[in-house]
């Protein structure tokens, strides 16, 4: 079957323009594209035949031999322009179809015959060292923040006077351009614009161009109650300015808790350390500790208590960040192991009540009995 004209394919006429066929190309393109037209059988052909079109025309050098020549230029690899089968470049002209049926989802927007490039800012990333203290009941902080804001002498346009950007006239606006040689096709960042697709014709001479300067900003944060090193704050909007007038990135502020002299933490749980005495260890009593919420507990000591020995205060640990499974708003707990202390700088009078003591011998120590006998078995193993 003979081809069609491709000026009939996209209905334009044979002296019309650069812009006037990518113009048709893309209506042609969004009209046929099979994702819109998945019940009709016809459209994916019909949508190659409108790229195989487009990928001759667009193309200086081909459009000239298809003008001279017709769908013979392109034959048997005649002019070194085809592909030799007669589909065309199809995959650099979807490239094209693509961006414009999609390109709004992949944050571009449309403006001035063109795309505009203006970019998202960079996110950024502050570290902030807070007190056990002000984890437990939450703070307000002060930080400086040093990155990019919009120029206020251009509103952030890059242009003096705050004029609009112009489209760049070498990509059209796309940011890029592709050049044909042969079998390939290179597609490449538009040296004139960079990439942005928009050129600036008198720079703002306070930000020469870029749309945004370097400041420092002081910001207010707000540290909830129950965070913990490792715990991530996002503040939307906070980030580097975006490039000409683009949206500014996110700034993310990650937590890090100091250690306490005092009090040790896993999660929700704080640990203490209490040294008791010998005698109250000994002989039960009670003892004194302190609470992370700057009050105090008195703590009950069983009679005959080892060291290492754990208690538990039920609500004084931290509170949780966020309300889960199982957590129902509530603190964890604070666990006091005690540490029985061994006297130092006996007198006279007190090492012999200590030796009077060890003289009478009785089975106060069951640790050290046990132990013994252990190693009595392990000794009697040994020897049989």
């Amino acid at each position: 079957m003979a081809k069609r004209d491709y000026y009939e394919v996209l209905g334009v006429p044979r002296g019309a323009s650069a812009d006037e066929i990518k113009k048709a190309y893309r209506s042609k393109a969004k009209q046929l594209h099979p994702d819109r037209n998945k019940d009709c059988k016809l459209s994916e052909a019909a949508f190659k035949e409108v790229n195989e079109a487009y990928d001759c025309l667009k193309d200086d050098q081909k459009k000239a031999a298809y003008d001279r020549f017709g769908h013979a230029a392109f034959e048997n690899g005649g002019g070194g322009f085809g592909r030799g089968n007669g589909q065309g470049d199809f995959g650099s002209a979807f490239a094209d179809v693509f961006e414009d049926l999609f390109g709004d989802m992949m944050g571009r927007r449309a403006g001035g015959g063109g795309r505009s490039r203006a970019s998202r800012g960079q996110d950024l990333r502050y570290n902030l060292r807070v007190s056990l203290e002000e984890a437990f009941n939450g703070v307000q902080k002060t930080i400086t923040v040093p990155g990019s804001v919009a120029c206020g002498a251009c509103n952030g346009t890059g242009a003096e006077g705050a004029v609009e950007p112009a489209t760049c006239p070498t990509c059209s606006g796309m940011g890029k351009v592709r050049a044909t040689q042969g079998f390939f096709t290179v597609e490449r960042t538009c040296p004139t614009c960079n990439g942005q697709g928009q050129i600036v014709k008198n720079p703002c001479q306070e930000c020469r161009g870029a749309g945004r300067v370097q400041k420092e900003r002081t910001l207010s944060v707000n540290i909830p109650a129950g965070v913990e090193t490792g715990t991530r704050i996002r503040l939307a909007g906070e980030g580097d300015a975006g490039m000409r007038g683009g949206p500014a990135g996110d700034l993310y502020i990650f937590i890090e808790v100091k250690e306490h002299p005092i009090f040790m933490r896993d999660g929700r749980m704080l640990a203490c350390q209490v040294p008791v005495s010998m005698a109250t260890a000994a002989l039960g009593g009670e003892i004194e500790v302190p609470t992370i919420d700057g009050g105090r507990s008195r703590v009950k000591v069983p009679a005959g208590t080892q060291s290492g020995k754990q208690l538990r205060l039920r609500g004084k640990g931290m509170p949780p960040l966020r309300h889960g499974p199982g957590l129902n708003g509530e603190p964890g707990d604070m666990l006091i192991e005690l540490a029985v202390e061994t006297p130092v700088n006996l007198t006279a009078r007190q090492k012999e009540l200590l030796r009077e003591f060890e003289a009478i011998h009785a089975d106060n120590n069951p640790q050290t009995h046990g132990f013994f006998q252990k190693i009595k078995g392990f000794w009697d193993e040994m020897k049989g």
